[in-house]
C-alpha cells in the first residue's frame, strides 16, 4: 500500500515511458493556450511585412513631391555704382593759431571759447606803455631830421652859393686891375718911363689874379656838383632813418593791439588776462566753419581711380541720418608706407555751422559706375571665392524648377552685384534659400515676395498646372 503512491509520482514526473492520462489532459490544454499568441505574431509578422512594402512604394512619390520655399527677384538692366567708405575727421578751412609777437602783460582780453569774431576785431591788449614812449622819442628825432634838411636846403647851400659867387666877382676884378695896371706899365717902359722891373711885377700880379679867378670858379663848380648835394643826401639819410626808427615802434605798437586775422570762432584759448604773453607763445586758435574739410585715408588702389573735383558723400556721426554732398580738393600725392592709404580732402559748405570741428565723419567715393547693365541682388550670387569674379545663381524657370547657372560677376556693391555673364534680362533668380540648393529642384516663392512681384496668382495657377 506504501509503495502505490510513489509509483504514481514517477509516471507523472516522466520518469515511466507511459503517461497517466490526468498528463495528457494537462499536455492538451497547454496547446490550446499557445495557439492566440502565435496568432498575434503572426499577424503582426504579415503586417510589418505588408508596412515595408508599401513604404517601399510611397518613398519615391513622397520625394518627387518636395518642393522648396523660396524667395526671388528679377534680373533688371540698370545703373550700379561701387563706393567705398573710409572715416576722416573734420577740420576748418581756414585754422589759425593767434600767439604774441612781443613781450607784455595781457592788459585785457576776455573769455572767448565759442566766441565769433568778424575779421580785424580787437581780441586782447597788451601792455606797451614803454613802446609808446619810445616812438615818442622817435617822432621827435624825425622831426629834428626834417628841420636839419630843411636848414640845409634852405640855409647851407645857399649861403654857399652865394660865397662862391661873390669870390669868383673879387677874382674877375682882380685880374682886371692887374691887367690894366701890367698894361700901363708896358706902354710906359716903351716910353722909357719905368725900368723893366716894374714890368715883370706887373705881370705876376696879373698872372696871380688869374689863377685866383681859376681858383674861384673851380671851387664854385666843386660846391654846386659835389658838397651841395652831399650835403642834402646826408639830411635825407637822417630823415628817414628818423622815419624807418618811427615805424618799426609804429609796428610794434600795434602788436599790442591782437586782432582776429579772418571771420570766425575762438575754438580755443591757451592765456588769460593779467598773465604775461611771451613772444611766440600762443594766446587762442580761431577756426572758420563756414566751409570745412574732411580729411579721410583712402585705400592707395581705391584713390588711383579718383579724380579732383569728384564729388563724395559725407556723413556726419555725431548727425545720425545726415548725408552731405560734398567736392573732393585735394588727393595726396604721398601714401601712408604702414597701412598704404592715401589722404583726400573733401570739401563741404557749412553755413549753418551744423558740423563741429574735430568731429568723425564717414567719407563716401565712388570708384566705378556702369549703366545699362544686369543687375541682381548680391544675395542671389554664390561666388566660388570671396576675390572671385564667377559664382552661381540658381535660375527658376516657368515650371519653377531652379537650376544652376554659371555666371560672371563685375562691378560690386553692398546690396547689388553687376552680371557680365551668364545671365539675361528678366530672369527669376533666388535670393533666400539658395544656400546648398541642390539642382533641378522644384520651388515656390513665398506668399510674401508674391505680394511684393503682384503675381501671386499666376504663379498659383503654374503651380497646379505643374502637379496635374
Amino acid at each position: 500500500m506504501q509503495s502505490k503512491p510513489q509509483d504514481e509520482v514517477k509516471t507523472i514526473s516522466g520518469e515511466s515511458p507511459g503517461l497517466h492520462p490526468w498528463s495528457e489532459k494537462v499536455s492538451l490544454l497547454r496547446q490550446k493556450r499557445n495557439w492566440p499568441i502565435l496568432a498575434v505574431l503572426v499577424a503582426l509578422f504579415l503586417g510589418v511585412i505588408i508596412w515595408l512594402l508599401t513604404a517601399k512604394k510611397q518613398q519615391p512619390e513622397e520625394e518627387e513631391a518636395v518642393i522648396v520655399s523660396v524667395k526671388v527677384a528679377k534680373a533688371e538692366r540698370d545703373s550700379i555704382v561701387s563706393e567705398v567708405t573710409a572715416l576722416g575727421t573734420i577740420f576748418p578751412r581756414h585754422e589759425a593759431t593767434v600767439s604774441s609777437k612781443i613781450a607784455g602783460q595781457i592788459k585785457q582780453m576776455a573769455l572767448l571759447k565759442n566766441k565769433s569774431v568778424n575779421e580785424g576785431d580787437v581780441v586782447a591788449t597788451l601792455e606797451a606803455r614803454d613802446i609808446q614812449s619810445q616812438r615818442a622819442e622817435a617822432a621827435a628825432a624825425v622831426e629834428e631830421a626834417r628841420v636839419n634838411l630843411r636848414s640845409t636846403t634852405a640855409g647851407s647851400i645857399p649861403q654857399t652859393q652865394a660865397q662862391d659867387e661873390k669870390a669868383v666877382r673879387d677874382a674877375r676884378a682882380n685880374v682886371n686891375n692887374a691887367r690894366a695896371l701890367h698894361e700901363r706899365r708896358v706902354a710906359l717902359y716903351d716910353q722909357g718911363g719905368i725900368s723893366k722891373k716894374d714890368v715883370e711885377a706887373a705881370q705876376l700880379a696879373l698872372t696871380t689874379a688869374e689863377n685866383d679867378l681859376r681858383l674861384a670858379e673851380a671851387t664854385a663848380r666843386l660846391h654846386a656838383a659835389t658838397i651841395s648835394p652831399n650835403e642834402r643826401a646826408a639830411s635825407e639819410a637822417k630823415l628817414k632813418q628818423a622815419e624807418d626808427r618811427l615805424k618799426a615802434l609804429d609796428t610794434q605798437l600795434s602788436y599790442a593791439t591782437i586782432r582776429a586775422p579772418f571771420s570766425g570762432v575762438i575754438t580755443d584759448q591757451f592765456q588769460f588776462q593779467g598773465e604775461f604773453a611771451s613772444p611766440g607763445g600762443k594766446l587762442f586758435t580761431i577756426g572758420d566753419v563756414s566751409d570745412v574739410i574732411v580729411k579721410a585715408p583712402i585705400a592707395d588702389t581705391v584713390a588711383a581711380q579718383l579724380n579732383v573735383g569728384e564729388s563724395a558723400k559725407v556723413l556726419p556721426q555725431d548727425l545720425p541720418g545726415e548725408e552731405l554732398v560734398g567736392t573732393i580738393s585735394l588727393i595726396s600725392r604721398a601714401s601712408d608706407p604702414q597701412n598704404r592709404t592715401v589722404e583726400i580732402w573733401v570739401n563741404l559748405k557749412n553755413e549753418d555751422a551744423k558740423l563741429r570741428a574735430n568731429t568723425a565723419a564717414k567719407v563716401i567715393v565712388s570708384t566705378q559706375s556702369a549703366t545699362n547693365v544686369i543687375i541682381v541682388p548680391a544675395s542671389a550670387v554664390t561666388l566660388d571665392t570671396t576675390t572671385s569674379n564667377e559664382g552661381t545663381v540658381m535660375v527658376v524657370d516657368d515650371k519653377s524648377i531652379a537650376n544652376e547657372r554659371k555666371v560672371t560677376v563685375g562691378i560690386r556693391t553692398k546690396d547689388k552685384m553687376e552680371i557680365t555673364s551668364g545671365l539675361k534680362d528678366g530672369e527669376t533668380v533666388v535670393i533666400e534659400g539658395n544656400y546648398a540648393l541642390p539642382d533641378n529642384t522644384r520651388v515656390e516663392v513665398s506668399e510674401e515676395e508674391e505680394n511684393k512681384n503682384g503675381d501671386k496668382e499666376e504663379k498659383k495657377d503654374t503651380k497646379k498646372g505643374d502637379e496635374k
